[in-house]
């Protein structure tokens, strides 16, 4: 089904893919691309180096790429897109970084706080200043349940040979021909003030696809199996995956946009397709057709890395509980239910950090053996397309979801997809059936809506399944399960009572249906200001927009708490800041943090604000000239730091294994810097996105080794002296010294590698804000 080739190959005129081109010879490869009907070559290629040039992927990063060489990029992005759990922060930020104007087109949707019954009026506050800053700085606003972030994208703002930064890690329109990047908040302020995006050379993985779906597999199947192939050894990690090969043409531009937008699940940076007349008519279809251009690699192009898929061999998949890549086959979970469900229990325990929280998901297994489901939700960009809704329904159609347990909701992505929906009658049969249709909302994917009952178990159509974030809160000792699913074997699952099926049983049911684009709903309700800024527009701030709390420089010595030692595996970004209702509170910094780690480490905010206030008493006594007393000046001396008071700072750290995976959102850095962090200790990132919050929120990315693992114990001391002096000079390693009882302690080595000179000059300056601001002194 999944066939990974590590040492990269040739792809002749997109379609024969050829590896070992060199050791062949040209006789044989003439032989392999004859076979795919290619004329045969008079030479071999000339170099890997030239033909990596003729990837889709790196010719779209030529014409972005303004840093002059093709080894380190500095791109600049035709657009960005924000929605309301995020632009408040990116814009205060660009604001106090000198912004004057939005410089490209700038879309800010609302899809995240719309349905969210939180603290009163602040969810609609955020809008309200988000329109308000669309109108003085020249953006783009979508109002609530007008559309989730990545449909509106794909319907109006991509195009082939483009690329769009968003802060959202879905950020992927690749099946369009564009190329999408999600990032934390910082790294849109630097577009908007002027700025590149700087990342060194990524690797471009060729995905190629062969033959066609079976009847009843849907584009989560496709790529769910790609997931499980591909996520746990790392093989794409901030890498391009570019899907080519003959199977692109079997499929449908939104079969290939739910494909691609879950690539943000295998780590990859980015990703590709080739074009064709389906996305032509698709551009067609919604009155852009300027925004098509063909992209194919050249007639040899080489890639660092390919994926081989045969269409025709994937089957419907299930992702059980806690990530996207736990895959099985639906047929093989049904066959071992009892095995399989008991191993992910067994792994459940060892990551819960309640040991009285039990899954239960065995107790789902009826006498007869069936496995019997609570909830189904298909639901923003990646289940909530027109074609996984319309599928859903031909399903459903003259069914019923029952009356027990088991309940149906229907989230589609836009509001021109909803009202197609209804025009032909797939709504109607989803609500005849007892679904329940709801308007555009990323809520069901991030724990702001539809969260199961204790101990329920949900199939979902969505983006993630990792813990807690469906909403449950395990410290109150609430647990749920979701694992991810297509729409067709979610409906499926509907039409057999809730007992978990696969959609190839309805495999005749399903048929393509046209599509028409109702572009006038966006004109009669968006706000399109790109161009049109109005500096008499006031920014409108509700009560609980707050300002960013002042960030300092970096000290010349830090002395810092381990706040805490987290040793799992992976450690996801909804783990470092939680998800769900907690999003309301996005907008005030302060309030936000109140939050962090709170669903893996509770004690993690007593810590760190602990040794906050040990670091407002240093500062106070320092800047007012008088000596450090108390608690902070037994931590200093105890350090051997009493001498150097004023220029060592007392902070926080954290410790994970591979910190990082999952949401792009800046908050999981900045509500520990809020809160006075001010580096993290890893033995890898998990993601580019999450490494680049840190630094932009002034926090040194360390790098520590494993065997330094279980030296780091939460609520203990250490020392990291001449770090600002280690900062400015380059240096890619320091030397850090655990404090004990006595003051005494064992050494460690903390390595930094891969920082720029910008990244070395925002920590030191303490954040990207204080960065810019002193630019424009």
């Amino acid at each position: 089904m999944i066939r990974l080739i590590e040492k990269g190959a040739y792809l002749f005129n997109g379609n024969a893919l050829v590896e070992d081109v060199e050791k062949k010879g040209l006789t044989a490869v003439n032989e392999e691309i004859q076979a795919a009907g290619i004329k045969p070559l008079e030479r071999l290629p000339e170099g890997r180096e030239s033909a990596a040039g003729g990837t889709i992927a790196a010719n779209i990063i030529a014409a972005h790429n303004v840093s002059g060489t093709k080894d380190n990029y500095r791109i600049r992005f035709d657009s960005l897109a924000s929605h309301d759990i995020t632009y408040v922060g990116i814009i205060q930020t660009a604001i106090a970084s000198g912004m004057k104007r939005f410089p490209i087109p700038y879309v800010m949707t609302n899809c995240h706080n719309s349905l969210c019954a939180v603290g009163g009026t602040i969810n609609e506050d955020d809008h309200l200043f988000g329109l308000s800053a669309a109108k003085r700085y020249g953006g783009e606003f979508v109002p609530a349940h007008l559309a989730v972030i990545h449909s509106y994208v794909r319907e109006m703002m991509s195009g082939c040979g483009r690329m769009i930064l968003g802060s959202d890690s879905h950020t992927r329109y690749g099946a369009l021909g564009t190329m999408g990047v999600g990032e934390g908040g910082p790294e849109l302020v630097k577009q908007l003030v002027g700025r590149t995006y700087d990342f060194p050379r990524a690797d471009v993985v060729a995905v190629y696809l062969t033959g066609a779906p079976r009847p009843g597999v849907g584009p989560q199947d496709v790529a769910l199996a790609i997931i499980g192939a591909v996520f746990k050894n790392g093989f794409v990690k901030n890498k391009v995956m570019e899907f080519v090969g003959p199977g692109v043409s079997n499929l449908p531009v939104e079969f290939r946009s739910g494909i691609d937008v879950m690539t943000t699940e295998t780590a990859c940076w980015t990703s590709v397709w080739r074009t064709d007349e389906r996305v032509e008519e698709y551009f067609h279809i919604h009155g852009r057709p300027e925004a098509y251009k063909r992209l194919e690699p050249a007639a040899a192009a080489w890639y660092d890395a390919a994926i081989v898929v045969e269409l025709d061999k994937v089957k419907p998949m299930i992702a059980l509980p806690f990530h996207p890549s736990n895959v099985y086959t639906i047929d093989e979970l049904n066959a071992n239910p009892y095995e399989i469900l008991k191993r992910v229990e067994e792994d459940a325990r060892s990551k819960l950090e309640n040991p009285e929280l039990k899954l239960n998901l065995t107790e789902k297994i009826s006498k007869e053996g069936k496995i019997r489901v609570d909830q189904g939700i298909i639901a923003g960009c990646s289940g909530g397309t027109f074609d996984n809704v319309v599928a859903a329904a031909q399903i459903l159609r003259g069914g019923s979801v029952g009356n027990g347990e088991f309940s149906l909701s229907v989230y589609p992505g836009s509001q021109p997809a909803m009202l197609e929906l209804i025009g032909n009658g797939s709504v109607g049969a989803l609500m005849e059936a007892g679904a329940v249709v709801k308007t555009a909302f990323c809520g069901p994917c991030f724990g702001a809506g539809d969260t199961p009952s204790n101990h329920g178990f949900s199939i979902r159509h969505t983006t993630r399944n990792f813990p807690n974030r469906e909403g449950s809160k395990p410290g109150e000792g609430q647990i749920s399960s979701v694992a991810l699913m297509d729409a067709r074997s979610i409906a499926a699952t509907a039409a057999n009572g809730g007992v978990l099926t696969s959609a190839e049983r309805y495999g005749e049911l399903l048929h393509d249906e046209p599509y028409k684009f109702r572009g006038d709903l966006y004109e009669k309700k968006v706000y399109h200001g790109f161009g049109k800024a109005d500096d008499s527009q006031e920014l409108i701030y509700g009560p609980n927009i707050r300002p960013w709390p002042k960030v300092y420089p970096l000290a010349d010595n830090l002395l810092l708490k381990m706040a805490s030692v987290i040793t799992d595996p992976v450690t996801t970004t909804d783990e470092l800041i939680p998800s769900g209702e907690t999003s309301s509170l996005r907008s005030n910094p302060l309030k936000l943090a109140e939050f962090a780690l709170s669903r893996k480490d509770p004690l993690y905010v007593g810590r760190a604000k602990a040794a906050q206030a040990l670091e407002d008493d240093r500062r106070a006594a320092v800047e007012g000239g008088v000596p450090v007393i108390g608690e902070a000046e037994k931590l200093l001396v105890s350090a051997g730091m009493a001498d150097a008071a004023a220029q060592t700072a007392i902070g926080s750290v954290i410790f994970a294994v591979k910190p990082g995976d999952g949401s792009a959102r800046e908050q999981a850095a900045s509500s520990q810097r809020v809160l006075g962090g001010q580096a993290n200790f890893a033995e890898e990132y998990a993601t580019k996105r999450y490494r680049s919050n840190l630094i932009n929120w002034g926090m040194i990315p360390f790098i520590t080794d494993s065997a330094d693992r279980d030296k780091f114990k939460a609520g203990e001391w250490l020392l990291i002296p001449d770090i600002r002096a280690a900062i400015e000079s380059g240096a890619e390693e320091v030397e850090a010294r655990l404090i004990g009882p006595g003051g005494e302690g064992e050494k460690i080595s903390l390595k930094m590698p891969g920082l720029t000179k910008d990244d070395r000059a925002i920590i030191l300056a303490g954040c990207l804000m204080n960065f810019y601001a002193n630019e424009n002194k």
